[in-house]
């Protein structure tokens, strides 16, 4: 599977580049962005997924974060995909920004027109992995997953239902409970039906206690986030975890929001507990 580059800057000694190739799981164009080490231009490195939150593509990450420095410091790559499909021609797919445009949810959908390009699951644990393995020195067999709200809910469901694929994971206020939740209902309920039972393989709280995790999960959550209480429920996933005995560092940051400055503020954590993982 090829990739066209469409711009690349030199980074902390590295490559930072913006890619798009054709997706055959979301039927038409995606984009994704890579930031590779300095060793990466001559020996494969393993690789760290992150998956952004609502309304972000694959530049806000990169951008935003900082966390070029610390991905350069530990020797891994960084790649961060695009939310969702893009310009597909759904009626209303740009209607609102909680679903549609910028909000895959990473679920695949099963109800049209959506079902058609909608396939974010499968496009982020199948697709996208072989894409990168093609395209960059890479360890295939290290790979680990993290991400913020919505992308810390994809980062979750990605590596409890895949726990040979990633050995590590965490997220930033991730959307926790999303069946609980209005997004999480707005979303489900239009991608994949009314059937509530067919939601269940995509809620972390969930899935944590139906098949759980290999090993712990680290989620930093602020105390200031104004999506806490109504939208993201993470006292809801870490109760779960407590009823099945999943290991869970769940630290809450005070006075913290939802931004990317709060990511900014705890990138180097997120970044080393993967490296030990995927340097082991």
């Amino acid at each position: 599977m090829s990739v066209q580059l469409i711009s690349e800057s030199k980074c902390f000694d590295g490559k930072l580049g913006f890619y798009r190739h054709h997706s055959f799981s979301c039927n038409g164009e995606m984009r994704f962005a890579v930031y590779q080490p300095p060793h990466a231009s001559y020996e494969p490195v393993p690789v760290l997924y992150f998956l952004s939150g609502l309304t972000c593509t694959e530049e806000n990450f990169m951008a935003k974060a900082g966390a070029q420095r610390f991905a350069a410091k530990y020797g891994l790559m960084l790649v961060v995909p695009d939310t969702s499909p893009r310009n597909t021609g759904i009626p209303g797919e740009d209607d609102d920004w909680d679903f549609g445009t910028g909000a895959g949810f990473y679920v695949d959908a099963t109800v049209e027109p959506w079902a058609s390009h909608y396939r974010m699951y499968s496009y982020i644990v199948d697709e996208l992995p072989v894409v990168i393995a093609e395209n960059f020195l890479v360890l295939t067999e290290r790979k680990s997953i993290f991400g913020h709200s919505m992308g810390g809910h994809g980062a979750l469901i990605c590596a409890m239902r895949n726990p040979q694929q990633y050995r590590s994971v965490s997220a930033f206020a991730p959307i926790a409970a999303p069946m609980r939740c209005p997004w999480g209902q707005k979303a489900f309920s239009r991608y994949l039906g009314e059937d509530q039972e067919s939601w269940c393989e995509y809620d972390a709280t969930e899935l944590v206690k139906q098949v759980g995790y290999h090993s712990q999960i680290l989620i930093d959550q602020g105390t200031a986030d104004q999506f806490l209480a109504e939208q993201l429920l993470v006292d809801t996933f870490e109760q779960a975890c407590i009823e099945v005995d999943q290991p869970l560092n769940l630290r809450y940051q005070e006075g913290y929001d939802h931004s990317y400055y709060f990511i900014a503020s705890f990138i180097e954590d997120h970044i080393r507990h993967h490296a030990i993982a995927l340097l082991q």
